[in-house]
């Protein structure tokens, strides 16, 4: 990552974004990952911790036969997760209201909470194959993190469609700490560094992926937002291309820099209006250099962005009218 990122390395998400390994053997999670709990510690075992990774709530009792019988089957299973999930136990004899509230009637019941709330749960003695498929969907097992990278994804690009860039770019950096070959939190962190002005940041992100990413899409489309960027700053200024567009409509040239300048300050559909004008008055212009230019846009902007989509119905209707 480079020094000059003006969001920080997301560090405050190192702790909370967990994935991308493989299970650990039995005995080498943390030493607190199993842990009895008491009605005044629930918030603080349960609810708070939470928020850091699923937490598995077994409510049992000691005249409890299946619960007997799940409880050694559900701490291996926490231990294979590797400290991705925590199991607390509750003995609902000594406190049985934090089961009442829950409306739990019967045990052996594990209910699993995720960001403060019960997300999922299962009651009676069920296979250790069924315990194992449960723990995976919350994100802590054989699917070698991919729902917990997905569900970290999903929270930036959530938090950078809300305006919050600092929050992404946050969420961008602690992913690409533990996933360095996801090539979706490179993009988004170069592409949020770029729109911040620090172009030099951007590129250094993207040239910090591994090898075999660097051909992936989406870096692919940063690469050449950049490229188009460093054009336009050579291009010159707007309003004299305007003037000379307005003594001469026909200056293809005049229309095809201001096209490069709007696209550089995110004026999209501008720059594909001006493309899009050059290729249906002269297809043959720099060997229809238009055309190629709209499509270098293209592929800077996303294939499901709204002005690609207007602009590529708007080229078929000049193409194929």
């Amino acid at each position: 990552m480079s020094d000059s990122n003006p969001f920080g390395s997301g560090s405050q998400y190192a702790t909370t974004v967990q994935f991308g390994t493989d299970p650990a053997p039995a005995g080498s999670a943390p030493a607190d990952v199993i842990k009895d709990t008491t009605t005044a510690a629930f918030s603080a075992d349960v609810i708070q911790e939470s928020r850091n990774q699923p937490v598995l709530v077994d409510f049992w009792a000691p005249w409890c036969g299946p619960c007997k019988q799940l409880g050694p089957v559900l701490e291996k299973a926490v231990l294979a997760a590797g400290g991705r999930v925590k199991l607390v136990k509750m003995n609902i004899d000594e406190h049985p209201a934090i089961a009442g509230q829950l409306g739990i009637q019967s045990i052996p019941a594990v209910i699993a909470f995720k960001d403060g709330q019960p997300v999922d749960g299962f009651m009676g003695a069920v296979p250790e194959s069924q315990i194992n498929e449960f723990i995976a969907r919350l994100g802590g097992g054989k699917d070698d993190g991919k729902a917990a990278l997905a569900e970290a994804l999903a929270a930036a690009a959530e938090a950078r469609g809300q305006g919050d860039a600092q929050t992404a770019a946050d969420i961008y950096g602690a992913i690409l700490q533990q996933a360095p070959d996801s090539a979706e939190a490179a993009a988004g962190l170069a592409d949020i560094l770029f729109e911040a002005g620090d172009a030099e940041g951007a590129g250094a992100v993207l040239d910090g992926v591994p090898e075999d990413t660097r051909d992936a899409p989406e870096i692919a489309a940063i690469r050449t937002k950049l490229s188009l960027a460093a054009q336009a700053a050579e291009l010159g200024d707007a309003a004299e291309l305007e003037k000379r567009l307005q003594q001469d409509p026909d200056d293809h040239q005049a229309r095809f820099d201001l096209a490069m300048i709007q696209n550089a300050k995110g004026e999209r559909m501008e720059a594909a209006d001006n493309l899009l004008a050059i290729i249906k008055a002269d297809r043959t212009w720099k060997d229809d250099g238009a055309r190629a230019q709209l499509l270098q846009f293209f592929e800077a902007w996303g294939m499901t962005d709204e002005a690609t989509l207007a602009a590529r119905r708007k080229l078929s209707s000049l193409l194929f009218s």
